[in-house]
This record gives structure tokens, sequence and C-alpha cells, in this order.
């Protein structure tokens, strides 16, 4: 049984065979004879409130030829207290595969362990998998082979997205560098993984001298919002904005996984500049989670 839960865990050769699905399946969006969800209906599970996960697989879903139920927490037992145990096993008996956002990952573990139906993390508070290959299928599309390539994410470098961005370095060999307030560097354990390829540092205009990309993501992610004001604090001086981007790679991409929130994280100036990179991002969503719902199936 397969499943798609952090890039930790996937091979080399997995990255690949869904990129280059995702390229094919891009390509040939108009081509309705691809159906590998046939007579099947997928469970979308949501305790986090989304629009690009949220439709991006829905759409996926049905246009790869199957049914969708989308739940929340209180459209469920769960919002009273059933086991995810539980609710995995009976889900497991009534669906063919579930899509799972939601805040912890072990939730997202047990449902895979518990449900014997592919599994697929469409984010939690620890990775967001599925945003990543997107990424890198937009990196592909506009620069090339990431190989060789400096990534630079600037921010909160202890959240899911950058925690996924270390998974791709260490598989994927490119180097990440990562800007961040002292108190948001990733954990040190995470850090020691991945050999000389990811540098983390608080010094901004160095990390930015000679990347290739330049990536952001909001400054106070869903759950931390009580700690908003002492984010918003210490993030100031992380924003990427158009001077910054002068500092980078002539040529360099910015990327954002959105919502953004302009005049924090990126000024509007350097989103509006960069916003054909952006949106191409969030549309290759679609076409990612596409690839990766037909590799669990094949």
């Amino acid at each position: 049984m397969k499943h798609f839960l952090s890039l930790e865990e996937q091979r080399i050769e997995d990255f690949e065979a869904i990129l280059d699905l995702a390229d094919k399946l891009k390509a040939e969006r108009t081509n309705t004879t691809f159906r590998p969800l046939a007579n099947q209906t997928w469970a979308m599970i949501f305790s986090k409130s989304s629009t690009r996960t949220r439709v991006s697989f829905e759409v996926g879903v049905r246009e790869l030829g199957g049914q969708v139920i989308f739940l929340t927490a209180n459209d469920m037992q769960l919002g009273r207290g059933e086991p995810i145990k539980d609710t995995a096993r009976v889900l497991g008996r009534m669906v063919h595969g579930a899509i799972i956002r939601t805040y912890a990952h072990q939730d997202v573990l047990d449902f895979a362990a518990y449900s014997m139906i592919p599994t697929v993390n469409a984010l939690t508070d620890y990775a967001h998998p599925c945003q990543i290959v997107a990424d890198l299928m937009t990196i592909r599309e506009k620069l090339g082979c990431i190989k060789g390539k400096v990534v630079t994410f600037v921010g909160d470098g202890a959240c899911n997205v950058a925690t996924s961005w270390v998974f791709a370095s260490i598989k994927l060999g490119f180097e990440l560098r990562i800007a961040s307030p002292k108190a948001f560097f990733p954990a040190k354990g995470l850090i020691e993984k991945t050999g000389s390829n990811v540098t983390v540092t608080q010094d901004l205009e160095a990390a930015v001298e000679g990347s290739d990309v330049l990536y952001t993501d909001v400054w106070v992610s869903m759950g931390k919002e009580e700690e908003s004001k002492s984010r918003l604090e210490m993030f100031k001086g992380y924003q990427i904005n158009t001077p910054l981007m002068a500092k980078a790679n002539p040529d360099a991409l910015l990327m954002h996984c959105l919502p953004a929130y302009r005049g924090k994280e990126v000024s509007e100036e350097a989103l509006e500049e960069h916003a054909a990179t952006i949106f191409d991002q969030a549309e290759n969503r679609l076409h990612a989670q596409k690839a990766i719902m037909s590799w669990l199936v094949e």
C-alpha cells in the first residue's frame, strides 16, 4: 500500500515519476481518457480551511474519473472525540483513498496505518509535501532541472513548508538556504540529517546572493494566531521585496505558496512583478496532485 505523507519517505525515483507525470497531465489536460480513479470515491478530510488545496484536489479527483466526499471534523464523529484510528477503519471499508489536511502529523500517519487505503498528506503542522511537488514542477518549467540550483527560503524556517524543502534538498541534492530569525530556525535534529547542502542563517542578504529561487510563506500560520504580535515583530526585516530580489541571480524566481499578505512577508511590488510565476505555481497544485494520486493507485 502506497501513501504520500512526507517527502522524507519518498525515493528519488518517486519524485521523478511524479514530476514527469505531472508535466504530462498538464500538457494533456483535455485528454479525458486517462481515468485511474474511475469507479472510486475518495474522502477529503479537512480540519484546516483552504482554497488552493481543496479546489485542486476536488477538481483533480474528478478529472481522474473519481468521485469525492468533502468532510470537516464537525461533519464526523472526529469532532466529538472519536479516535482517528476508528474513523480510519470505518472509512477504509467505504472509500478508496483519503486526502487529509489537519494539524497533527501523527493523525495522518495513524489514518494511513489503520485505514489500509492510499492516504495523502494535504498539509499538517509538520509537512506540506504536495506543495513542494508543485513548486518543483514550476521550477523545472522555468529554470530546468533543480540540481545545481540555489533555493533560499525566507521567513519561518521551522514551518511545514520549510521543513518539506529540507527533505526535498536531501533527496534531490540542490542547495537550500534558510534565512530566518534564530528563534525560528529548523529543528537541530532535522538539519543534522542534511549534510552540507542546507545552510541556516539570520543574514538575509548573504542567503539571497546568487540564489535562483527566493521563496516565502506567511509569518503567522494557521494555529499560531495567538503569536501574531510577537511573530510580526521578530520577522521585521525578512520581507522579500524588489531591492532584495536584485541581490539574487538576474533570472531568479520569486515563489509563494499563498495566501500572501502583502506588506508583510512580501511587498506588493515584488509579488506583482512575479505574479506569473506565483500563479503558475498555484495552478500546478492541480497537476502535481493529480500525478500523486495516479502514482498511488498505479
